[in-house]
């Protein structure tokens, strides 16, 4: 009954009782996975895990990168490992042939059975990540933790978080204290997709203090943290913070309304020195290879209607807009180049002049970024909108609190291929370093709605980026059931699949819904450019 189904798992008869004399042991380089696991089980056996002879041992063996063996026995448990991420899976895996009780991390003193059984294990991909918006709706540090302990329980192992955006400023910049001051607060948001302002004001931000934990504690867990600074669109927050970034003579305000807004990054020499600045102190702050700087979603009508936009275009030699945008995208590029960082984008950064050379692709409108990215030479992280968006909705009609975009289900979610039927045996399919699902926030307000719409899609979603690549829903749907009770234990608000809901659709909270034919022309919309310029 695990989550992700392993790659090889038998049962046998008995178990094996953890209690108060519970011992457990480590090879030195597993001594951080031992504190954390004897963290989580103390309080429940009320002993101390101390290390001794038999109980539970974590051991090294040549296997490859975060594979794991766990073996359960009469007189023990055993978990082999060639790294600590392998043997940070491997008890994560011991936790799920726990009771359902051993995640309610309540000191109870009871003693807990194993059942004896065999499992061999690695993932299918290496990047296995998951979109949290923190722009739009500011998610407080503790819930952040929190968040992150549940990607670490289904073996996800990158955090993208996206900081900024034109709703919020989310992140401590010390050269330009402004951009938190003013751009991390908006004056009210709407409500629903379509609906009336709200009138209560909304912002928080991390501190870099902040950050140094966040980052630690998701390091501990095997979690990269992969921030997103979006530019040159999506800026409104930062322009309203510093109007001398943007293209017009008036003030704007931190955006309060959902969808693309027209405001855009100027392209002046202050403007792209100003943003270098923000980057050194975002590499300095997360130490992961790679960092995000956006580039989707960017209108370009202020540029065509900006002198000075067409006067750099001119000076620079290029053709168009498009190509402005490809410039900008390059100058960052080569900025966190000579830091020894790797550039992550959406896939409209394969507009244009094409991406730069040594940017990772976020492949976000169907699956022709990932096709394209990948015959392209580019790394590419597969996050489709039509399969794993999980702020869309669960189910049609009005059942949803705020019935956003089209339906997807678990099935949905589960069924989710990261390698197109175009590269199947593509030597190119290589550059498919994983996937990711997404959690854009414009409708998730707090941290009950992001329980509710990430659970328990996301635990499918897991189960595709980690488990071998056949599937079986009926499989999937009693192990799930089991898998519920832990979530269930751990205070996790999921939207279950029968009966009430947590919450009804609350009035005057519109959402969108989009029909299917509706849906696959706004798809053929979005991509329209990128197939023009491939």
């Amino acid at each position: 009954m695990l989550i992700p189904r392993p790659v090889r798992s038998a049962t046998r008869p008995g178990r094996f009782v953890l209690d108060r004399h519970t011992t457990l042991t480590s090879d030195p380089p597993f001594a951080e996975v031992a504190a954390w696991l004897r963290a989580e089980l103390s309080p429940i056996t009320g002993g101390e895990l101390p290390p001794g002879p038999g109980g539970i041992t974590l051991t090294t063996a040549e296997l490859p990168p975060e594979a794991y063996r766990l073996r359960v026995t009469f007189d023990g448990v055993l978990v082999e490992a060639a790294d600590p991420a392998g043997a940070f899976y491997g008890v994560q895996t011991l936790r799920q042939l726990l009771p359902a009780q051993a995640y309610r991390k309540a000191a109870t003193g009871e003693s807990l059975a194993l059942p004896c059984a065999e499992i061999e294990d690695e993932p299918r991909f290496a990047w296995r990540g998951c979109l949290l918006d923190v722009a739009r709706h500011f998610l407080p540090k503790a819930d952040l933790l929190r968040f992150i302990d549940l990607m670490a329980a289904h073996k996800l192992n990158v955090l993208h978080l996206h900081l900024t955006d034109d709703q919020g400023w989310r992140l401590e910049i010390r050269r330009y204290p402004r951009l938190t001051e003013v751009g991390a607060w908006r004056r009210e948001s709407q409500t629903g997709w379509d609906g009336p302002m709200d009138g209560v004001p909304h912002g928080g931000y991390y501190t870099q203090d902040d950050v140094r934990e966040i980052v630690a504690y998701a390091a501990r867990r095997h979690i990269t943290v992969v921030p997103e600074i979006d530019l040159p669109g999506h800026t409104q927050a930062a322009i309203a913070a510093h109007p001398e970034l943007g293209n017009l003579d008036t003030p704007l305000e931190v955006g309060t309304t959902w969808g693309v807004g027209p405001n855009v990054l100027n392209a002046e020499e202050h403007t792209i020195e100003f943003f270098q600045n923000v980057l050194d102190e975002v590499v300095e702050l997360f130490p992961s290879p790679h960092i995000s700087i956006g580039g989707d979603e960017c209108r370009k009508d202020q540029w065509r209607e900006s002198p000075a936009a067409q006067r750099r275009i001119a000076e620079l030699g290029l053709r168009d807009e498009a190509e402005l945008q490809s410039w900008i995208i390059g100058r960052f590029a080569d900025h966190l180049a000579a830091h020894g960082r790797r550039p992550v984008g959406w896939d409209e950064i394969l507009e244009g002049r094409g991406a730069p050379g040594n940017a990772v692709i976020t492949s976000w409108r169907d699956d022709i970024g990932t096709v394209i990215a990948a015959r392209s030479g580019h790394d590419v992280v597969p996050c489709p909108n039509t399969s794993v968006y999980l702020d869309y909705r669960q189910a049609p009609g009005d059942q949803e609190p705020a019935p956003f975009g089209t339906v997807l289900t678990l099935d949905d979610v589960h069924a989710f291929e990261p390698i197109p039927p175009e590269l199947a045996g593509d030597e190119a399919a290589r550059h498919v370093l994983g996937a990711q699902c997404c959690l854009w926030t414009e409708l998730i307000d707090s941290p009950r709605r992001l329980d509710y719409m990430a659970f328990p899609r996301l635990a499918a979603f897991a189960e595709t980026v980690w488990s071998p690549q056949e599937k079986d829903p009926a499989d999937l749907r009693r192990r799930l059931d089991v898998h519920l009770e832990r979530l269930a234990a751990s205070g996790v608000e999921y939207r279950p699949e029968t009966g009430p809901r947590p919450w009804q659709q609350r009035p005057g909270v519109p959402g969108r819904p989009e029909e299917d034919g509706a849906w696959q022309i706004k798809i053929a919309e979005w991509t329209r450019p990128l197939r023009e310029a491939h």
